[in-house]
């Protein structure tokens, strides 16, 4: 059994998320309260909690997922899960994959996905951009798509998330007609997403510019064990790549497929999607049906990797 972490990015967050584990495990519980206390304020109350409506809230999901994925981490780690030979993180979840891999502090991964947050929304204002879900159409389509649609505007590919699923990004009035061309090349479905900025497209340059001072810094160490970035879907071991990726996955594409693809020839068998939700076992098992995806985000699932391994 070769194992790869997988952590989660933004969509993936609930009210109620992390607080089993830390009801349950006392490593979970102090791994909030380190979070609460790196914050400056309860990010722990807002993941068991919500309200909902907060929680949405960019700047304050992408330290919410990364304090539940850290916490799920340390409590499969007390309990003796097998280590891992890879990791990789969708989006966000790149900074909780460094937390794994060792290069990354919590409290800095923390800090950093806070004010990517809030660069992030402030970078296109409220209903200029937009982003929809491409489900079921032909690949061979998207470019023409996407070109046709622009209009002088921006629609990129934002996530490339399995074969039957792309997730486009850009100004608003550019995705909704790539939405209809996309139904006449042959999708299934498309459908918009209620987030609150069109994330991994070029309209993120402003808030990656910004990012750049506060990654340069912040200190990065080598990797214990080697990721798969977003930018590229290629193997990363050093600091210095890991500064690099996360500022370069700001405006360009998760290229999710390509990681999971690249897991497997590596040998990957299991996959343990560690945090909220299950969105990458459901993408893992689309790109790769041999592979055997599983996840850990409350103490019952752990009979299920235990059971593996």
């Amino acid at each position: 059994m070769k194992i790869a972490y997988l952590f989660p990015g933004q969509g993936s967050q609930f009210p109620g998320m992390g607080q089993e584990l830390a009801k349950q495990f006392e490593v979970a519980r102090s791994t909030f309260e380190e979070a609460d206390e790196a914050l400056g304020f309860s990010i722990s109350k807002l993941c068991f909690e919500g309200p909902e409506e907060d929680l949405k809230l960019t700047e304050n999901t992408q330290p919410a997922l990364v304090a539940t994925s850290v916490a799920a981490l340390r409590v499969l780690q007390s309990l003796g899960v097998a280590e891992a030979a890879f990791v990789a993180g969708h989006s966000l979840g790149e900074y909780s994959a460094l937390v794994a891999a060792g290069s990354l502090g919590f409290a800095d991964a923390l800090r950093l996905v806070r004010k990517r947050g809030q660069y992030m929304q402030a970078a296109v204002p409220a209903g200029v951009g937009a982003m929809a879900a491409i489900l079921k159409m032909p690949l061979a389509a998207l470019d023409g798509v996407l070109a046709e649609a622009a209009q002088g505007e921006v629609v990129t590919a934002a996530n490339l998330n399995s074969p039957d699923q792309i997730v486009i990004a850009g100004n608003k009035g550019a995705v909704e007609r790539a939405m209809e061309l996309a139904k006449a090349a042959g999708a299934k479905r498309c459908v918009s997403l209620p987030v609150s900025a069109p994330f991994h497209c070029p309209l993120m340059k402003p808030a990656q510019s910004i990012l750049k001072a506060d990654l340069d810094a912040t200190s990065f160490g080598e990797l214990s064990v080697p990721l798969v970035n977003n930018w590229q879907a290629r193997l990363i071991s050093t600091g210095a790549e890991a500064r690099i990726g996360l500022y370069e996955q700001v405006p360009n594409p998760v290229r999710w497929v390509e990681t999971v693809e690249l897991l497997t020839r590596e040998g990957v068998t299991h996959t343990i999607e560690i945090g909220a939700g299950k969105v990458l076992c459901g993408l893992v098992k689309n790109i790769d049906s041999a592979l055997v995806p599983m996840n850990f985000g409350v103490p019952g699932d752990w009979a299920v990797i235990s059971a593996a391994s």
